[in-house]
């Protein structure tokens, strides 16, 4: 089951300063399995502007829905695999995809 971006939950600014919350062990855990240098290498990768990247390893921007559907794509890791690794509370009750 595919979701889309409307069923992902984005992170607010209350998640920049929750002390679970680690961009960098999601960027470097990225970088790591896509066999990647660095940043400018991911966000080649993803398809984003090196500052972005820049500003959510700084914590100046949360992981907006579209990038993390991104990052789903690139890697085959599960949302909620993603935002384990970024520190993000996962959903604990997500309202099911209703599939026509």
């Amino acid at each position: 089951m595919q979701k889309s971006i409307a069923t992902v939950k984005p992170l607010t600014e209350d998640h920049l300063s929750s002390p679970t919350y680690a961009p960098d062990n999601l960027l470097d855990g990225l970088i790591e399995r896509l066999n990647l240098k660095n940043d400018a290498a991911l966000s080649r990768t993803l398809e984003v502007a090196p500052p972005v990247l820049s500003k959510i390893r700084h914590r100046r921007l949360p992981i907006g829905a579209s990038l993390l559907v991104r990052m789903h794509d690139m890697t085959g890791l599960q949302l909620n695999e993603l935002r384990t690794l970024a520190g993000i509370p996962v959903p604990t009750s997500q309202s099911p995809v209703s599939g026509s």
